[in-house]
């Protein structure tokens, strides 16, 4: 599903709910959803309505691709850091519909938005951070903020809340 639903909260519900439904219809064996509980306010209550649907033990993407578990919260308890992925840079976020308008604001109000954090983490999950030199550098300008650590991570931690995922649905009881 499209990035850019997580800032439009009633899309994000509706794409959701929209695609537990046609799944249900082909996924004899469940639906897992790779979705944090912080992408929507509602996230836990949408997927509860479907039986065979269980979504992963994960705050966001970055806590997922971390293992879950709120994992991000141990590694930045603060929550004073943005953690930046090859998904959210600025090369992807422009073909975005819901997120090209804000390379278009003003620096100083992106800046002034990012000034309470006290850097960039940059999340590297398939070791090909080379690649986004460019977008990170912009990324920095663009919000103030100083990378202040890369940090490689690659898929396990997204594998483990997976698979958790896949062990709760074949726990779960099954629905007439």
């Amino acid at each position: 599903m499209d990035a850019g639903l997580h800032v439009v909260y009633s899309e994000l519900e509706k794409e959701l709910t929209s695609a537990l439904e046609e799944s249900t219809e082909h996924a004899p064996n469940g639906i897992i959803v790779v979705y944090g509980d912080l992408c929507h306010p509602r996230i836990k209550k949408i997927v509860k309505k479907y039986s065979n649907a269980v979504k992963v033990d994960a705050l966001n993407c970055i806590d997922c691709l971390l293992g879950g578990h709120k994992k991000l919260l141990q590694a930045d308890p603060k929550c004073d850091h943005f953690y930046l992925s090859p998904g959210w840079m600025p090369s992807n976020l422009k073909k975005n519909v819901w997120f090209r308008e804000i390379f278009d604001w003003n620096m100083e109000g992106v800046k002034e938005q990012f000034r309470h954090l006290a850097g960039v983490i940059v999340i590297d999950s398939l070791e090909n951070l080379d690649e986004f030199k460019n977008d990170i550098e912009e990324f920095s300008q663009h919000t103030g903020l100083q990378v202040k650590n890369r940090k490689t991570v690659g898929l396990n931690g997204l594998k483990t809340v997976i698979d958790e995922a896949i062990k709760k649905l074949q726990n779960k009881p099954k629905q007439p």
